[in-house]
């Protein structure tokens, strides 16, 4: 399948492209608040004023968004990081990092190495000393998070990102290692 990517750093140019693949790659989970396109679209507000945001999004043959990513820079005292805990003090917290904060692909796409392409190109050219994100260890059966682990993350702790969330996983690795 041929896919082509495209980097922005503006939300107001990824948000129709990067709501529409949501909605075909959470669709089983929309029902649910977290999920819901309005809570994505509270997310996408929020993080795309953030410094350092920026989105990868892929498009296939046919001009459609069949994957993204999306993330920004946090710092030290950033939710992110007191969400995980407060006695959490480690490298990882001292230094600029990406919170990556999402990441899909289409069903069609799966296993097809989009994910990683998608990934890799958000990580691509950032000055961050790291990357982190959180994941459902219960996602895919615990799939998931050995996909993340096989990019080269580590289990940092569990964490509660939200009321109505699942505990998730906090991974991290070093942007360029």
């Amino acid at each position: 399948m041929t896919t082509r990517l495209r980097r922005l750093t503006d939300v107001r140019q990824a948000r129709g492209p990067l709501v529409e693949a949501y909605a075909d790659v959470r669709a089983p989970l929309l029902h649910l608040p977290n999920y819901s396109l309005r809570a994505l679209a509270e997310r996408l507000e929020r993080y795309g004023q953030t410094p350092g945001f920026a989105a990868v999004l892929a498009f296939d043959a046919g001009d459609r968004p069949v994957g993204y990513a999306y993330g920004n820079t946090v710092e030290a005292g950033d939710l992110w990081w007191t969400r995980i805990g407060d006695d959490l003090d480690t490298e990882y917290t001292r230094a600029p990092t990406l919170a990556l904060r999402e990441i899909g692909v289409t069903v069609a796409h799966r296993g097809t190495g989009l994910a990683r392409r998608v990934h890799d190109e958000l990580l691509a050219g950032r000055t961050d000393r790291y990357a982190s994100l959180m994941v459902n260890p219960a996602a895919g059966g615990g799939k998931v998070q050995r996909v993340y682990e096989a990019w080269g993350y580590k289990a940092i702790g569990p964490v509660r990102p939200a009321p109505d969330s699942p505990v998730l996983t906090a991974m991290v690795r070093p942007l360029h290692p």
